[in-house]
């Protein structure tokens, strides 16, 4: 697995890559919260491990913000805080596992194996947020500045494929194949259509363009709006 590790105590988290590597994974260690933050948010980590107090953005604000944004990135909080309230408030704000320091390396690697075995089930949020747009996929529905968009299924669909994949460039060709796979009679320029439809009523909402176009290359969601 591809795992960013979020820990400020270099006696740990030292022994703890050099583990992590032997057993396979790919890591990148960070020592400050905002820039765990911002680096999971840009790249493509399966898996995170978080220490709850760091410098900058704690572990807790991390998940949160990784929520927020619709991220479904694997999350286990590896922290000395061992009370029952937080552990539940851990769980309740994203974390997918929960394990307390001191720990060995076997029982960490364990819960590794566990969330691989499920990796394909990740965490789901009850809604997707970007900036002013808010989407409920149980529901279908969409908002922005809370006012309901008028979408049709296959802009919904678009916006919903958006927001669970932030950041990750997709050209026509796939998001043809995600969205059409079943309808012989679509094309690429199909997808154009739907895309700009999509985005004018964003705008037309009051919404920011959510989708860059990355001319030559295809669509990303860009970063919400500070």
């Amino acid at each position: 697995m591809r795992i960013l590790l979020a820990e400020d105590d270099a006696r740990l988290a030292e022994p703890l890559v050099d583990f992590l590597e032997h057993d396979r994974h790919t890591v990148t260690w960070l020592s400050n919260g905002d820039q765990a933050l911002g680096a999971l948010l840009r790249g493509d980590y399966q898996l995170a491990l978080l220490d709850w107090m760091l410098p900058g953005c704690d572990g807790l604000s991390i998940v949160r913000g990784l929520r927020t944004q619709g991220h479904t990135t694997l999350v286990i909080m590896i922290t000395a805080r061992d009370a029952l309230g937080d552990v539940v408030e851990g769980l309740s704000g994203g974390a997918d596992d929960y394990l307390v320091k001191p720990f060995r390396m076997a029982e960490l690697a364990a819960r590794i194996r566990s969330l691989e075995r499920r990796s394909d089930r990740p965490y789901q949020p009850a809604r997707l947020l970007w900036g002013p747009v808010e989407l409920d996929p149980a529901a279908a529905t969409a908002w922005c500045h809370g006012h309901p968009l008028g979408l049709t299924s296959k802009e919904w669909q678009l916006l919903e494929w958006f927001l669970r994949h932030p950041a990750r460039l997709f050209n026509r060709g796939q998001l043809l194949d995600q969205l059409w796979s079943l309808e012989g009679d679509s094309g690429e320029d199909t997808v154009k259509t739907h895309l700009n439809n999509l985005r004018r009523k964003l705008r037309g909402a009051g919404s920011p363009d959510p989708i860059e176009t990355v001319h030559g290359l295809g669509y990303r969601l860009m970063p919400p709006p500070p």
